[in-house]
């Protein structure tokens, strides 16, 4: 994938920058930048890509994003209409894998530490007890001073090192290509996608967005994203079906169709193999084990 650079804008007198936002919505775009990024979505539902990976994302969730992990949080439509009132909301620390120096991350009490920032650089999502740990210093370090912002993060990475529940987003074979030169085809396809999802989305049109001939562009999009373009509408299409499933509100054959399906078995059978399960477990799971 080929994302956009972004320029994290540092935080004056201090070598790593902690900020809370509210915002309409989160950072509408596929880019990436050379400082990890430690996120605790506050208020906030969409879609996360990173890496290779598409997942809903939630009130709550914290997320570990490694240097030049390319990364894409599009809030769901309801934050995007002219006269809405909702907000998005996070907390958000970005440093520097060698800001505390060279040789830090090399000391052996720092062992786990550097293993961790490694195994960011695919995506880590952060779970149980560790998450709300996590949190509570997150928290604590928005209102921190000199040297104890330091000490706080450091914390929170032993914490997260140390922890079993922990989960890991992209996939293994995931190396993310970061030349720009085609940024805007591949923002041009995401948006597009994101836009249709729910209709029939045909190889010329689809095409034509990204300004490929349709002979060039299924090559194109699996050699950059490493999954058909085919498997990646339905997973979109089932990450949509996953909400209207939590939210309760649509009987299944309303789902089926508002998701963009055109027929029962096809949906059945998308998302046992993108969640693991049916979409009646998948229901009750939650109904039984709510998200926060």
């Amino acid at each position: 994938m080929n994302p956009h650079l972004l320029k994290v804008i540092p935080t004056p007198n201090y070598s790593f920058s902690i900020r809370q936002d509210i915002v309409p919505y989160f950072y509408n775009r596929w880019h990436f930048h050379p400082e990890v990024e430690l996120l605790h979505v506050q208020k906030g539902t969409g879609i996360q890509f990173m890496g290779d990976a598409i997942h809903r994302f939630k009130k709550d969730d914290v997320i570990l994003v490694g240097a030049n992990l390319p990364h894409y949080w599009r809030c769901d439509e309801q934050y995007f209409q002219k006269k809405s009132t909702i907000k998005a909301q996070a907390t958000v620390v970005h440093f520097k894998e060698d800001f505390w120096g060279n040789v830090f991350l090399d000391l052996p009490e720092n062992k786990k530490i550097k293993s961790l920032l490694l195994q960011a650089r695919r995506g880590i999502s952060i779970t149980g007890s560790t998450k709300q740990f996590v949190i509570n210093k997150l928290q604590e370090m928005l209102l921190a001073v000199e040297s104890e912002r330091i000490i706080l993060l450091l914390h929170i990475l032993q914490k997260i090192a140390d922890a079993k529940n922990r989960k890991l987003i992209s996939s293994s074979g995931f190396e993310p290509n970061i030349e720009e030169k085609v940024t805007e085809r591949i923002n041009a396809i995401y948006n597009f996608s994101l836009q249709h999802f729910k209709e029939k989305i045909s190889l010329k049109k689809i095409a034509e967005v990204s300004n490929i001939s349709p002979n060039s562009f299924c090559r194109y999009f699996k050699m950059h994203t490493r999954k058909t373009y085919n498997l990646f509408l339905q997973e979109l299409r089932i990450g949509y079906a996953s909400k209207l499933l939590i939210e309760n509100k649509l009987n299944i054959t309303q789902i089926i169709f508002e998701c963009g399906f055109n027929n029962a078995t096809n949906f059945y059978k998308s998302f046992k193999r993108i969640n693991g399960k049916t979409p009646f477990e998948y229901q009750k799971e939650f109904m039984n084990h709510p998200m926060s």
